[in-house]
């Protein structure tokens, strides 16, 4: 019998070029979401930057890199994906630029919103380029590189950021942060016009873009974000619960919008049918509570090392280290063990992240902050990193598992949606926690401040154990066993 893959031509160099590309692109955008949390601290005593202004860097960017992932998906099916990627790409790169420049509060958190923006823009087209420039197993063996590409992205940016710090000194070296991007983006825009295939000979235009359904669904999780942030600095007032709960009543007027969309013809944002599957739904809320778990630990451990105990960026990054290595080493096999192990898989990645958490937060909460060192941490971050790259490649196809191929790409685009909701929840929730602890009556020195926020960040870790547990449980709402890369589920026995 003749191997089906066969049949496929091998892909030209230039198509493996152009992966590179695009891969380099995303790589910019994913290291972004991380790299900026070594530089907090730095921002915030240059630009006499307020608690809430840290959650909104990290959280303002989430937020607008996820509600731009399905809507610029549409777009690049409409008009083809080439000059979507590049226009993302540019924008990206003139948003880090704004950030590099900024001159106050106001300045860093729109730069930081027009990055995530921009990002959200551009990054679905990779996956989308993938589809079109390979085949047969040269198509897996793409997607299993930008697998790693993610899963490195998300563990190198603390300890990046840690290392330019360094090298500019604390005061610039946080605006350096951001203008690395410069030659990068422009860089990989200039290989993007002269390789990436052009045309719309893909494109499909048969549908309309739901757009009041992108400013319903984008007006209702900002109103959820502004109170969570926002909330703490305030005082909790009554309108941060009367805009929280508009904000989940738009969440359902959303989806009503959705439905009535749908039943007049329209390609939905989200497809109500998606919905219908319970693994689906309980798969969606697992990437949001993993994201939120997983992403704040970077916010925790950047604030807790640099402000309450006093180190460097690079120290802080360095501590890191071993987070980023565990993941980006298991991340590489994750595919393998996920072909040979099934589900198990990511029940394996998050019974080790919740071990290693767990391990952390224990030892900021029993260990007297003198005798604290980043020996005591090592053990619990390879182990957190090595759960981590056993989760985070191979979970979006899990999930997508669960419902029927026809609609495995408007799941993804949801499922990674979603995952940049949970991060900007994540990192808003925590940081409330974490600033919350903060008595200003109480403050008579540093050494005060330094103390409320040690106990603040270690309430944050331990929210981060909760919800990473949490995801742990939804895992086994899963299929037990899929074939990899889009492949429909192979029948399960529960």
């Amino acid at each position: 019998m003749t191997n089906s893959a066969s049949q496929f031509s091998p892909a030209p160099r230039r198509s493996w070029l152009a992966l590179a590309v695009v891969l380099g692109g995303m790589f910019m955008a994913l290291i972004d979401a991380t790299i900026v949390n070594v530089a907090l601290p730095s921002i915030r005593t240059s630009l006499s930057a307020s608690e809430s202004t840290l959650s909104w860097i990290i959280s303002g960017y989430a937020l607008t890199f996820g509600l731009a992932l399905i809507p610029a998906g549409r777009l690049g099916d409409r008009f083809g994906h080439k000059w979507v990627y590049i226009t993302g790409l540019v924008l990206f790169t003139a948003a880090s630029a704004y950030c590099g420049f900024a001159q106050n509060e106001f300045d860093i958190v729109v730069g930081r919103v027009l990055q995530g923006l921009a990002g959200g823009i551009y990054v679905p087209a990779v996956a989308a380029f993938i589809q079109l420039l390979f085949q047969g197993r040269e198509r897996g063996k793409a997607f299993a590189i930008m697998g790693s590409v993610i899963g490195i992205s998300s563990a190198l940016g603390v300890i990046s950021g840690g290392l330019i710090i360094q090298a500019f000194g604390v005061e610039q070296g946080w605006r350096w942060v951001f203008f690395v991007n410069l030659p990068i983006g422009l860089i990989v825009a200039f290989f993007a016009v002269r390789l990436l295939p052009g045309g719309d000979a893909h494109a499909d235009r048969s549908n309309r873009m739901d757009w009041l359904g992108v400013a319903i669904l984008s007006a209702a999780l900002t109103a959820i974000l502004i109170p969570l942030i926002q909330g703490q600095q305030e005082g909790w007032p009554a309108w941060t619960w009367w805009t929280m709960a508009a904000g989940v009543g738009g969440v359902a007027l959303f989806g009503l919008w959705q439905v009535l969309f749908t039943r007049r013809g329209g390609s939905a944002l989200v497809p109500p049918k998606l919905f219908h599957h319970v693994s689906f739904s309980l798969g969606s809320v697992l990437a949001l509570v993993y994201f939120a778990g997983f992403t704040s630990i970077f916010f925790t451990i950047s604030i807790f090392w640099q402000v309450g105990l006093g180190h460097t960026a690079l120290e802080s990054g360095l501590l890191t280290l071993p987070f980023a290595l565990g993941t980006a080493v298991f991340s590489s096999q994750s595919s393998k063990w996920a072909a040979k192990l099934g589900r198990s898989v990511l029940v394996i990645g998050s019974v080790l992240m919740v071990v290693g958490l767990l391990g952390i937060w224990l030892i900021m909460n029993n260990v007297a902050t003198a005798d604290m060192n980043n020996w005591m941490f090592l053990p619990f971050l390879l182990i957190a990193g090595a759960g981590n790259g056993c989760f985070l490649a191979p979970n979006v196809q899990f999930i997508v598992a669960t419902v029927e191929n026809s609609e495995a790409g408007a799941a993804s685009g949801v499922v990674q949606t979603m995952q940049r909701m949970g991060t900007a929840i994540g990192v808003a929730v925590v940081g409330s926690l974490i600033f919350g602890a903060i008595h200003k009556d109480q403050i008579r020195g540093p050494h005060d401040y330094a103390k409320m926020l040690v106990t603040g960040t270690t309430s944050g870790m331990l929210m981060a154990v909760i919800l990473v547990t949490a995801a742990l449980a939804l895992v086994f709402a899963l299929p037990r066993r899929i074939q990899l890369h889009g492949a429909p589920a192979a029948p399960v026995s529960e």
